[in-house]
């Protein structure tokens, strides 16, 4: 996984959310720790989606709940 996946996944994240980047970590849990709903996380997974010219199956997002998985997902999309 690259590094600068992780960073571009955490400051969409940031600024998705409005939360201060600096308090978001590779393990942060974002249903736990942001306490977002699984509509935010569509909207979120979305968004990801437009930045990295992706596509996400859903089966690929279960059990996927830090940024560090997320991450991931995305660079095997994009690898």
């Amino acid at each position: 996984m690259s590094q600068d996946v992780l960073a571009k996944l955490i400051d969409v994240a940031s600024q998705h959310f409005k939360v201060d980047r600096t308090t978001l970590t590779p393990e942060t849990d974002f249903f736990k720790e942001l306490g977002i709903n699984s509509f935010q996380a569509l909207s979120l997974l979305s968004e990801i989606e437009k930045k990295f010219s992706i596509e996400i199956p859903d089966y690929e997002l279960q059990g996927v709940n830090t940024f560090n998985q997320l991450a991931e997902v995305i660079s095997s999309r994009i690898g």
